[in-house]
């Protein structure tokens, strides 16, 4: 492994002008590209103790051999010359988006004679003009075919278009009146581009001036008493009408804009954008990418920017981009944006309003995205099985672990301390046999003494399952019931898992293997999966165990730790809110703790009892309309009070929890 201070610049001799600087392994290999606004400061940062280097980072120094820069004029050159460059050499620690599909471009050929649409996937083409792009190509064709009986261009393939003219006959689509055809000479080149341009104009988003001007003409028809004519536009305007439709209204202003959300964890990064082009959604693609370096969320959102419009011209780029957080350079950013479209472009995050409520739905769309791809690894069989025998390897474990818990603790300072437990069989999450707990042994926020007592209290209840259910001597069989013989259920705690997961480094892995030694149980391998790098810690052992990033064994225990934190914060959600509830219900006079319970139980949140009335309240069993008033009152003072220290109390829609800010 080589040493940074073998290859570490003279001092002095590092530029402090921006520019490109790009790290090679021992055989000449480029591992990593990145930029600066001061070459000096930001690569001497490199060549520091290690242990003050972030582990990504301290991993790609130790695997480079040397470094070199190349100074540039302005930081917008060391933006375009860091992008060129990460796509010459596809240096392994640097984020590179990949696509989860190939997304398909309504295009139109208009540097052709006599253009045509088409629908196609890939790298773009100089001459052509591109919508999109779309999700489905099946849904760009729908629209087309809708949209030709209003604008009949061409659409056919060269070979159909040059047999049409040598036969003097065009193809179906031009007696059916979806193209004008003008391989036959029924148009002009100079009327066919006029149909091409209006097409263009009606698909980048100018929609209103072609419906009216269609309505016009309807109308117009009609008093002259031409009605076949007048039908035929009365259909061409449901024409435009349901192409609309498909394509939902985000924005009243007409505003063009692409909106971008990220969903992280610690290995990977999924990244949705939808295009807005004319306040309509014409698109959505989404990546995933691997996370190589300690950049945070700005530094994510530059690197994607960057790779997202590398290569586009003009209208491609947008006036408008909306990202969850700025890139920590905005105004160098924008301005290479600014000089590839050739008019002003704006990065901002939205703060309230249709804007802020779209990069939500686009959020949702980037964790869904996330979750499928780390999902996905564990669809099959053979893949399961082959992540279940990289953990018994890496672990060397003396079966596969075919059950395996997890437990992970969740309080607010100390607060509500709860406790998860899931399982996954066989890499497959079983939930009929996941448990809570309700930490009791604890006071304040300890992790690590909450860990110990779940785990005492899980394996003490197995321990006492397999005590009560052994077979007597002298019957055929021998060893623990599994299944309670009167109700023909598993028992709820005598099976044994093959590994115990815990959230968490070693404190908490050093807590877990303390329980189980207190409990006489040495047959239980335990581990602890760090949230931080993955790393997966062994009792006992100084080192951790390091799976690679494309492991399936540790996607699987990703899977599982990241459900075990699910599992864990929906408890504590669930009796924070309850907790709230009886405590603005403590003072109301007449309310004992058996009403206040039966009050809690009917409404169910704080949220639905404040928006209830007097007499809904009064309904409640035990609870009549003097005890009603009470506990609306008492509402009333909590929301004043909450007002008067500035605090304001809310209900968060989508998780459920109660909100102070």
């Amino acid at each position: 492994m080589p040493d940074p201070l073998t290859y570490r610049p003279a001092p002095g001799s590092i530029p402090t002008q921006p520019g490109v600087y790009r790290f090679r392994d021992p055989k000449h290999r480029v591992v990593y590209v990145g930029k600066a606004k001061n070459l000096r400061a930001r690569l001497s940062s490199y060549f520091q103790d290690l242990a003050n280097l972030h582990p990504r980072t301290a991993t790609m120094v130790t695997t480079a051999a040397s470094v070199e820069w190349t100074v540039v004029g302005t930081e917008v050159e060391a933006l375009q010359l860091e992008y060129s460059w990460i796509k010459e050499y596809d240096p392994r620690f640097n984020v590179k988006y990949r696509d989860d599909k190939s997304y398909p471009w309504l295009a139109v050929t208009v540097s052709d004679e006599f253009p045509r649409v088409t629908v196609g996937r890939g790298a773009k083409r100089k001459g052509t003009r591109y919508f999109g792009p779309y999700s489905h190509a099946w849904a760009i064709r729908e629209t087309v075919d809708t949209l030709l009986r209003v604008f009949p261009m061409r659409s056919c393939s060269n070979g159909v278009f040059k047999r049409s003219q040598q036969v003097g006959r065009p193809c179906l689509l031009g007696y059916i009146d979806k193209c004008a055809a003008p391989c036959v000479g029924n148009v002009s080149p100079d009327e066919h581009r006029a149909i091409v341009d209006d097409f263009c104009a009606f698909m980048g988003g100018q929609t209103a001036a072609f419906t009216k001007r269609i309505e016009r003409e309807m109308y117009a028809a009609s008093e002259a008493m031409e009605f076949e004519r007048a039908a035929r536009l009365r259909d061409d305007l449901g024409a435009l009408e349901r192409a609309l439709e498909k394509q939902a209204v985000v924005f009243g202003d007409g505003t063009d804009a692409d909106v971008v959300a990220l969903a992280e964890d610690p290995l990977e990064v999924g990244v949705q954008i939808f295009h807005v082009r004319g306040g309509r959604i014409r698109g959505q693609r989404g990546w995933v990418a691997d996370r190589m370096d300690e950049g945070g969320t700005p530094e994510l959102v530059e690197g994607f920017l960057l790779q997202l419009y590398a290569g586009d011209r003009g209208d491609a780029i947008p006036r408008e981009v909306l990202v969850p957080e700025l890139p920590p350079d905005v105004a160098t950013v924008e301005a290479l944006l600014t000089e590839l479209r050739g008019s002003r472009v704006t990065i901002r995050v939205p703060q309230r309003g249709d804007k802020r409520a779209l990069q939500e739905t686009v959020a949702r769309n980037a964790q869904q995205s996330l979750a499928l791809h780390k999902t996905k690894r564990a669809s099959d069989l053979t893949t399961r099985n082959r992540a279940l025998e990289e953990i018994q390897q890496a672990l060397e474990l003396s079966d596969v672990p075919l059950r395996i818990e997890c437990y992970d603790v969740s309080n607010l300072q100390g607060t509500e301390v709860v406790a998860s437990m899931v399982v996954f069989e066989d890499g497959l999450a079983r939930k009929g046999e996941y448990r809570r707990f309700v930490i009791k042994g604890v006071e304040g926020q300890n992790d690590v003494a909450s860990m110990h007592e779940v785990i005492t209290r899980r394996f003490r209840r197995l321990l006492d399952e397999q005590a009560t259910s052994e077979i007597k001597p002298g019957d055929e069989t021998s060893g623990p019931m599994l299944v309670d013989p009167d109700t023909g259920r598993p028992r709820k705690f005598a099976y044994a898992p093959g590994l115990v997961v815990v959230d968490g480094g070693p404190p908490q892995v050093a807590a877990a293997q303390a329980a189980l030694d207190g409990l006489g149980i040495d047959d239980i391998p335990v581990v602890g999966l760090a949230k931080r790098l993955e790393e997966v810690w062994v009792p006992g052992e100084e080192d951790p165990v390091i799976l690679p990033r494309t492991s399936e064994g540790l996607y699987l225990l990703q899977r599982i730790r990241d459900e075990a934190h699910r599992f864990a914060i929906n408890h504590h959600r669930s009796r924070r809110s309850k907790s709230m509830v009886e405590s603005v219900l403590d003072d109301v006079p007449g309310l004992g703790e058996v009403r206040r319970k039966s009050v809690i139980k009917h409404f169910g949140s704080l949220k639905k009892l404040r928006a209830a009335e007097v007499d809904e309240i009064a309904m409640v069993p035990g609870v009549g309309p003097a005890t009603a008033a009470a506990i609306k009152d008492a509402l009333a003072a909590d929301d004043a009070r909450g007002r008067a220290s500035g605090k304001n109390v809310r209900v968060n829609t989508a998780t459920g929890e109660i909100e102070e800010s």
